[in-house]
């Protein structure tokens, strides 16, 4: 990690910064309480920030970035932004006719423990996700073929059922959505679990397969064409689905917009999903990317099964028809700021 440039040289726009100040201080509760994975800073650095928070005018939202932060660049700052929306798709609270998905919460026997032959040196950190058999043996959860196949049915713990499989799985893959009833209803919902299993993008599979291209029986690789290939070949697409074996669970959703990781609202062009090994949750991000409606300057309030590594971020676009075209498009590459609270880069080097 390394110093950059002045956050005065970055030229944020008032309306951006006016956004990314709201979002901010949505964080700060988080931020003054919570353990950042990251290791870059410690609670105490962000109070003095979040003090000026409170009553900073939105008007001037450019100098409060300006005066209250430093930005630094974190492993080699070479950036991969792509974008996530939350969907709408057809749903139910009971099954029904044409409602056969099952929308699941968190399984109570889903748990962490230590594989049996995991040597004592190796147990560190969290352990895994799994599950205990029948004879009280630590395992793998239930795999996404497994679910499928009616590994959890009978258990009471589907929350609604969803009228698309394939629309159900990219709403899987964005972490939140919402199910629109036949009767009008909305029911929104948020991430709260995954099963362990390894995630798999379907992208990555077809482009390794020779699918994703401008040639003849080749698809576009934003999720738009990855949808078309599913749909013209139904036996194929949901063998390869099957390939992420990585399954969401759900909880419903109450309230002003879909839940990030930080535990308060992701909003449109404010919020964006990061790696917290690398980066804190809650911490604003500077994106300079080859696609203009991403630059500029967001606030880490999530995380992703595909978000790995110092500078990969997926941006979030809220919901509509627009959010779902900016997201599936959205594959960029550019450069990349943290903003640190002032005096943060300094307390590391003297460590």
């Amino acid at each position: 990690m390394r110093a950059g440039p002045a956050i005065s040289d970055l030229q944020l726009t008032v309306s951006d910064a006016r956004g990314a100040l709201t979002s901010f201080r949505e964080s700060c509760p988080k931020l003054l309480a919570r353990t950042d994975g990251s290791g870059l800073t410690q609670k105490d650095d962000w109070r003095p920030a979040c003090s000026a928070a409170a009553g900073w005018s939105a008007e001037d939202a450019q100098r409060f970035f300006e005066t209250q932060f430093e930005a630094v660049i974190v492993g080699e700052g070479a950036s991969h932004v792509t974008g996530y929306f939350e969907p709408e798709i057809a749903g139910s609270r009971q099954r029904r006719p044409g409602y056969e998905v099952p929308v699941y919460r968190m399984p109570p026997d889903l748990v962490r423990d230590w594989h049996a032959g995991t040597p004592t040196g190796e147990r560190n950190g969290r352990p895994p996700l799994g599950r205990r058999d029948e004879r009280g043996v630590f395992g793998p959860y239930f795999d996404r073929a497994q679910i499928e196949d009616g590994a959890l049915a009978g258990k009471g713990l589907e929350i609604a059922w969803a009228a698309d499989p394939i629309e159900f799985f990219f709403l899987q893959i964005q972490g939140s959505g919402r199910l629109r009833t036949p009767d009008g209803e909305v029911i929104r919902i948020g991430y709260a679990g995954q099963n362990g299993r390894s995630y798999i993008a379907i992208g990555s599979l077809m482009r390794q397969r020779g699918l994703i291209g401008s040639g003849p029986g080749q698809y576009s690789g934003s999720m738009q064409g990855i949808v078309q290939y599913l749909r013209e070949h139904p036996a194929e697409g949901r063998a390869m689905m099957r390939e992420n074996q990585s399954w969401v669970f759900f909880r419903e959703l109450t309230g002003d917009g879909p839940l990030g990781a930080l535990e308060v609202p992701v909003r449109r062009e404010n919020s964006v999903a990061a790696d917290p090994a690398f980066v804190p949750l809650g911490a604003p991000v500077f994106i300079s990317v080859d696609r203009r409606e991403a630059n500029g300057l967001w606030i880490a309030q999530d995380t992703g099964g595909a978000i790995k590594g110092a500078n990969r971020f997926d941006t979030f676009w809220g919901a509509g028809s627009d959010a779902q075209v900016i997201a599936g498009g959205m594959n960029s590459r550019g450069r990349a700021l943290v903003l640190l609270p002032k005096g943060t880069l300094a307390r590391l080097r003297s460590q």
